[in-house]
């Protein structure tokens, strides 16, 4: 890399291995805890890049980028920040910013990005202010990487007009994601239109959806129950739209690939809707999320009138490790029962087992084909929704590893399970040495505990 970088971060030691890592790949580096001094050197037109914190002592580093850009127009600005949330990618990405990355970032990535600004330090950019909201108005919590990738997606094509295409479980938030592009977007102020399958029984439909949208959102919900006939009808009113052209969203609870090969799905209407996909994770691709989620939700019983309530450790272990078939739907809907029931404070574990197990048993939904999956299919399949979570990005180096330690930990618990906890069998099982296995034992911090053998 060949440039100069400011570096703006409160926290020494993110400074001094920014500034390491960059001067090793070439660059000039300089470095500051103050957000003064940066706008100082960018004033004083040093730097080819910013990489910048957004809470600082004496300032927000988001609020300082139109100054930035009025400073400096097209100077890249990469914006890192532990407030890892929605409105953080969003306000990154609509404050002009050139790139956003949550902490703790992964170094390798940070420096291919940089490297990519570095590119591009003359390409101008524009964007439109967005207006703030509070952290009880958020669409969306998480705080995983999967769910920063997916903010990130959603900042990048929020004020574009492609068409995006939502997948994701029951209970996954589709439709809260399809709320957040548009009550964020430039066309906020207009319509958000529903469409569902109802609706497309008249051959009218489209027309009075497009009529109400008013050039707003048009949102068609699970596009893989809707008829051939009323597919076609839509394809027809994407294709004639009128004076008032609308944002097309669409949601799916299946994938759309195997409907089409099927010949559920019409080709033309499937290409018209797969401008971008946003793929949403299940809760149980994201079970660190789980508590932070649970809290928001009793939050947000409080401020309905419930009384304040908190889980005790032992029932914050049980949601945790619970598989939440329903996704995050499920999840809020016990919030808030417990909320309203509990009988203390401190909401037990006997309470959390009470509501639980009087809960439907659901089930992630399964097309026919996925229901006889290979492994491979199912790995694949994975894979791609991790990759199109990046969006014109590449995930972050090391993923040959990340993936492998993540197939082979689940691997070898269970086989551990099925032998009881015997060391010997297992390695026998996997087909490994048994000094191989303790090895992987202990780099993965796997619990072994010998009990009566399962299989």
């Amino acid at each position: 890399m060949d440039g100069t970088v400011l570096v703006a971060d409160d926290d020494r030691t993110i400074r001094t291995v920014l500034t390491q890592a960059l001067t090793r790949a070439g660059c000039k580096v300089h470095a500051t805890s103050s957000l003064t001094t940066l706008m100082r050197w960018v004033a004083e037109g040093r730097g080819d890049v910013v990489i910048s914190d957004v809470m600082m002592p004496d300032g927000n580093g988001l609020e300082m980028l139109p100054k930035i850009h009025e400073d400096r127009p097209g100077l890249p600005v990469i914006i890192i920040s532990a407030q890892n949330t929605i409105m953080t990618a969003i306000k990154a990405n609509e404050a002009d910013s050139y790139d956003y990355l949550p902490k703790p970032f992964d170094l390798p990535d940070l420096m291919k990005r940089t490297a990519r600004a570095l590119a591009s330090r003359n390409a101008k950019s524009s964007a439109q202010p967005i207006e703030r909201a509070t952290a009880d108005e958020l669409p969306l919590v998480g705080q995983t990487p999967v769910m920063q990738a997916l903010y990130n997606l959603i900042a990048r094509v929020m004020n574009t007009d492609i068409p995006v295409l939502i997948t994701g479980e029951s209970g996954t938030g589709k439709t809260a994601i399809a709320h957040a592009i548009h009550d964020f977007s430039d066309r906020r102020t207009l319509p958000f239109i529903t469409m569902t399958t109802a609706d497309l029984q008249d051959i009218e439909g489209p027309a009075r959806a497009l009529a109400r949208a008013k050039g707003g959102t048009l949102l068609i919900e699970e596009i893989a129950d809707i008829d051939l006939a009323a597919q076609a009808r839509l394809v027809r009113m994407m294709d004639a739209p009128g004076d008032h052209v609308p944002r097309f969203l669409a949601t799916s609870l299946v994938d759309l690939a195997s409907k089409l090969e099927s010949g559920g799905l019409r080709q033309d209407l499937y290409y018209r809707l797969g401008g971008a996909t946003l793929s949403v994770p299940a809760l149980r691709e994201r079970v660190d999320d789980i508590e932070v989620l649970a809290r928001h939700f009793l939050a947000k019983s409080e401020q309905d009138g419930a009384m304040a309530r908190a889980l005790s450790p032992e029932a914050a272990k049980l949601i945790h490790d619970y598989s939440w078939p329903g996704n995050v739907r499920q999840l809020e809907n016990a919030m808030r029962r417990l909320g309203l029931t509990a009988r203390t404070d401190a909401i037990t574990r006997a309470e959390v087992e009470m509501v639980l197990g009087s809960q439907p048993n659901l089930e992630p939904v399964l097309t026919g084909e996925m229901t006889t999956e290979k492994l491979s299919a199912s790995v694949e399949r994975h894979l791609r929704r991790y990759f199109d979570l990046h969006g014109g990005s590449l995930p972050p180096a090391g993923i040959y590893a990340r993936i492998l330690r993540e197939f082979e930990q689940p691997l070898i618990e269970i086989s551990l399970e099925a032998t009881g906890g015997n060391q010997a069998k297992c390695a026998d099982l996997l087909g490994i040495n048994r000094n191989t296995l303790r090895k992987k034992i202990t780099d993965l911090d796997i619990r072994v505990t010998r009990q009566r053998k399962l299989m």
